[in-house]
């Protein structure tokens, strides 16, 4: 994990009103938790903040936080950021401290890797089941993705937790090994064409039942002619 820093002041003014002056003038309120301690209102310099989260793809973005005024930085993740609902702007940061020794619970994102060979020469369809995998591990030790080889893979095939390689010293998994992460579905014309078959199949029956009725019914009013004729 590359270690970043980003620069904070205290914040000691609150409320919507303080919040919004303090956003047209270039700041991001924030608060930051600490473990057992109450939270600290703290403000972001908004273009320092944003291109921090730009070079992050993942979304466990642990920082060195230095607050102004206070001796040592805090090593901080990101929990939470709150955006305006009409241009999407970040409006604010939630943190949390985080212990050095002590695992914490994340979800990483899971790449898929590789060409399959069901989808390059079979006509397969890859479909990435799960996408996030919830592990513990150190901060020092998260990771912006886990990556996953799919290229082995044919039509009916799929890969499991347990088929992806992780370091189970560092992590442990929280999720079910058996848990299916990507499988190659048959081809769609495939698929359509034994649904329809199943379909004629199913609709057989009612279809003999009714050309029987219709026979049946024909036969008694011919039988009823040659009566009245009688």
């Amino acid at each position: 994990m590359n270690s970043t820093t980003l620069q904070a002041k205290p914040r000691s003014v609150k409320g919507k009103s303080a919040a919004g002056r303090l956003r047209r003038e270039g700041w991001v309120p924030a608060v930051v938790y600490g473990q057992g301690k109450p939270g600290r209102d703290v403000q972001l310099n908004a273009h320092d903040f944003l291109m921090t989260l730009r070079r992050h793809r993942s979304e466990n973005m642990i920082v060195d936080l230095v607050i102004e005024g206070e001796a040592a930085p805090a090593k901080v993740m990101l929990k939470a950021l709150q955006h305006d609902p009409l241009n999407g702007r970040v409006i604010h940061a939630d943190f949390c401290e985080v212990s050095m020794t002590k695992r914490i619970e994340v979800e990483v994102p899971i790449t898929l890797v590789g060409e399959a060979y069901g989808v390059l020469n079979e006509g397969g369809i890859l479909e990435h089941v799960l996408r996030m995998l919830p592990v513990r591990c150190l901060a020092t030790d998260i990771v912006e993705e886990f990556t996953l080889d799919v290229s082995g893979l044919h039509v009916g095939e799929s890969c499991h937790i347990r088929d992806m390689q992780i370091d189970t010293t560092k992590y442990e998994i929280e999720d079910d090994l058996g848990q299916v992460v990507a499988t190659i579905a048959a081809p769609r014309k495939e698929a359509a064409a034994e649904t329809e078959e199943g379909a004629e199949e199913a609709a057989g029956p009612e279809v003999m039942t009714e050309t029987k009725a219709a026979e049946k019914a024909a036969a008694e009013a011919a039988e009823g002619k040659e009566k009245s004729k009688k």
